[in-house]
C-alpha cells in the first residue's frame, strides 16, 4: 500500500524516548503515491534535452512511470579532475543551471515528459554544499568557498562545525550525533535544524515544484534527522512523492526504518539478495524475498544497482555483467515488492569518471552505445515494464522451482514469467492466465496484435509448454495477447523408460526436427522423468509427422508403429511404442 502511515505517540512515551536517547519515527505527512505506473528509471547524468526525447520516444510508449534526474542545481566545476560525476553532488547555489542544461531546458524537459505521461523526480542534495578542496566558480558562475555561498546566501553560521576528529569528518558511524552533525567526506554540512537553512531548502524544492517536478529522491537522507526532514517536507507545495537514500549500516547505526513514516526509503538489501542470486545462479531462495528485506514493500524503493553501488563495489551486478544483470532487472519488474528503480548508465572504467562531455565540461547529447549503456532499453527491461504495469496490485502465485537456478511464477491471472540460470528447461507450466495466445515479451515485441517472437498457447486449464534456454527467460501478460496466426509451439510430452546413457529425441518431416536425420532432432528433457518434454516453434497451422527415438552414443532405437502427427499449436501426451 503506497499511502504513508500516520504515527502518533502519547506524550509520556515521547518524553521517555527522548530521555533515553531513542530515535522516534517521525509523524508522517501524507505523500503522493507513484501510482500504478510506478517504474522509475534513473537516467543518470543525462542532459535535459535527451531526457525529453527519451520520454517521448521510449519511456512513455513503454509505460515507465517516472524519471529520476540528476541534481539540477548549480554545482562545482572541476576540470582539473576531468569533470567527475560527483561534482554534480556539490551544490554552489540553488539556481537551476548545471552541466545538463539551464532552467529553460529543465522546464521544457518536465513539460515534454508530462505530455508523454512520465513524471520527474529530482535527486535533491540538501544535506550539504561543496567540499573544502573544490575551487573555482559554479556552473552559473557563482563564487563560493567551503563555508560561504553568496548566491544563496549561506555563511559559516549556516553549517555544522562539529569539532571532532581533527577535520570535522564523520569517523564513528555508530554515533548518531556525529553522523548527523559532522561532515560527510569534507562536504560542508548544512545546519538543517535552523529555520533559515530550512527556509532556503524549502524555497529551492518549491521552485522545482513550480516547474512541475513530481517528487524527490533525497540524497544522503541518513545524515539529516528525520525530524529535520519532516519539517522541510511539511512546507512543500502539494504532496510530492518522496523517496530517501538511507544506507543500512551495522549494529548501532541509524536505521532506514526510522524514515519510513515520512516517505519511501531505498532498500539496499534488494540489490544484495537479488544480485547475488542471479550472479550465482541460485534463484530458488527468492520465493520469500520480502522476508529477506528490512523494509516492507509498501515503504521500499527496490533496485539492483545505482550510481553509487556501481562504483563502490557493493553492486553484485551491473550493465557490465550482461545477461545475469538483464535477468535480475527483469525479475525486479516481475516480482511484487516495492517501487522498482531501473538504472540507465553511462559506461565507465574509472569510478570517478563523468559522463561524455564536450571540452568545456558540458554533458553531450545521449547516443546509446556511444558512451551510454542505455540498459533501460534492453528488451528484457523495457518490455517487462508493461508486464509490471499489467500485474500491478496482484500477488505472487503459481511458484515453481527446481531447487536451484530455475524458477517460474505468476502474478495472479495477469502475468507469468520463467527465469533460467541453469541448463535448458523444457516443461509444462501451470499458470492462472486465461486461455489464449500470448507473446513472449522477453524475446519479442507486440505490434498491431502480432508477435515478432514466439507466442505460446495457454489452454483452458492455464497450462502451456515451453523450452527456455540456459540463461534465458520467458514473460507473458494479459496485455500481450495476440491472434493465433504467426508462430506457435508444439510441445512434445512422452512417457519413455530409458537406461543409463540413453536420451530421447523427436525426429520428423520438418527442418526443425532434422528431416528424419538421426544425427539431429529435438532433444527432450528428462527433468520430469519418465515423462520427457521439449518444444519446437513452427508457423501456426503447420502439421508435422514425427516419431521418438532413443540415442545412446552412436546407437539409435526407433519406436515402432506409424508416424505420429500434430498440428501447431499442440501439446502431445504420448507413450513410447515398443
Amino acid at each position: 500500500m503506497r499511502r504513508r502511515r500516520m504515527w502518533a505517540y502519547p506524550t509520556l512515551v515521547a518524553l521517555l524516548a527522548l530521555a533515553l536517547g531513542v530515535p522516534q519515527k517521525a509523524q508522517a505527512k501524507a505523500d503522493a503515491s507513484p501510482g500504478p505506473r510506478d517504474v522509475i528509471v534513473h537516467l543518470f547524468a543525462w542532459p535535459w534535452a535527451s531526457i525529453a526525447s527519451e520520454c517521448t520516444n521510449v519511456l512513455g510508449p513503454k509505460g515507465f512511470g517516472g524519471v529520476q534526474v540528476s541534481p539540477p542545481q548549480e554545482h562545482v566545476v572541476l576540470p582539473g579532475q576531468g569533470y567527475p560525476w560527483w561534482q554534480d553532488y556539490q551544490p554552489v547555489s540553488y539556481q537551476i543551471v548545471s552541466r545538463r542544461g539551464d532552467r529553460n531546458a529543465f522546464a521544457a524537459m518536465v513539460s515534454t515528459c508530462h505530455a508523454a505521461g512520465v513524471k520527474i523526480y529530482v535527486d535533491a542534495v540538501i544535506n550539504h554544499m561543496a567540499g573544502g578542496a573544490s575551487t573555482g566558480n559554479g556552473t552559473a558562475g557563482s563564487t563560493y568557498s567551503h563555508y560561504a555561498y553568496p548566491a544563496v546566501p549561506y555563511g559559516s553560521n549556516d553549517f555544522h562545525h562539529c569539532g571532532r576528529n581533527g577535520n570535522d569528518d564523520i569517523a564513528n558511524w555508530t554515533d548518531r550525533w556525529e553522523v548527523q552533525n559532522c561532515e560527510l567526506v569534507d562536504l560542508s554540512d548544512l545546519a538543517t535544524d535552523t529555520n533559515y537553512v530550512r527556509g532556503k531548502i524549502v524555497s529551492y524544492l518549491n521552485d522545482l515544484r513550480g516547474l512541475g517536478v513530481d517528487g524527490f529522491r533525497v540524497d544522503a537522507a541518513k545524515h539529516l534527522p528525520a525530524g529535520d526532514l519532516q519539517a522541510i517536507y511539511a512546507q512543500l507545495t502539494g504532496s510530492p512523492y518522496i523517496f530517501q537514500e538511507v544506507i543500512e549500516g551495522g549494529p548501532g547505526e541509524i536505521s532506514p526504518s526510522e524514515y519510513t513514516g515520512i516517505g519511501d526509503v531505498t532498500e539496499f538489501r534488494y540489490g544484495d539478495v537479488v544480485g547475488n542470486a542471479f550472479r550465482d545462479g541460485n534463484l530458488a531462495g527468492l520465493q520469500n524475498l520480502p522476508g529477506q528485506m528490512l523494509l516492507s514493500g509498501g515503504d521500499a524503493v527496490a533496485f539492483i544497482d545505482n550510481h553509487d553501488t556501481q562504483r563502490n563495489g557493493r553492486a553484485k551486478l551491473n550493465y557490465q555483467n550482461g545477461t545475469p544483470y538483464a535477468l535480475a532487472e527483469a525479475f525486479m519488474l516481475a516480482y511484487p515488492y516495492g517501487t522498482p528503480s531501473v538504472m540507465s548508465s553511462f559506461t565507465f572504467s574509472n569510478a570517478d569518471a563523468g559522463p561524455p562531455t564536450a571540452s568545456n565540461g558540458i554533458t553531450t547529447a545521449v547516443t546509446c552505445g556511444n558512451g551510454w549503456a542505455c540498459e533501460h532499453r534492453w528488451r528484457t527491461t523495457a518490455n517487462l515494464v508493461a508486464l509490471h504495469n499489467a500485474a500491478y496490485g496482484t500477488n505472487l502465485s503459481n511458484w515453481w522451482s527446481n531447487g536451484g537456478g530455475q524458477i517460474a511464477f505468476g502474478r495472479g491471472a495477469n502475468a507469468y514469467v520463467v527465469f533460467n540460470r541453469g541448463g535448458s528447461l523444457s516443461r509444462t507450466f501451470q499458470t492462472s492466465l486465461p486461455a489464449g495466445t500470448y507473446c513472449d515479451v522477453a524475446n519479442g515485441d507486440v505490434t498491431n496484435g502480432s508477435c515478432s517472437g514466439t507466442a505460446y498457447v495457454v489452454d483452458g486449464s492455464g497450462q502451456f509448454s515451453a523450452t527456455v534456454p540456459a540463461n534465458g527467460m520467458l514473460a507473458l501478460h494479459i496485455n500481450a495477447r495476440v491472434a493465433s496466426s504467426g508462430t506457435c509451439a508444439i510441445t512434445f510430452a512422452a512417457t519413455v523408460t530409458t537406461v543409463w546413457g540413453e536420451n530421447v529425441y523427436v525426429l520428423g518431416n520438418r527442418p526443425e526436427l532434422s528431416n528424419w536425420n538421426t544425427g539431429g532432432g529435438l532433444a527432450l528433457s528428462s527433468a520430469g522423468y519418465p515423462v520427457w518434454r521439449g518444444a519446437v516453434t513452427l508457423p501456426a497451422g503447420t502439421t508435422v509427422e514425427y516419431k521418438y527415438v532413443k540415442k545412446n552414443g552412436s546407437t539409435v532405437v526407433w519406436e515402432s508403429g506409424a508416424n505420429r502427427t500434430a498440428t501447431c499449436p499442440a501439446t502431445t501426451n504420448d507413450t513410447w511404442r515398443n
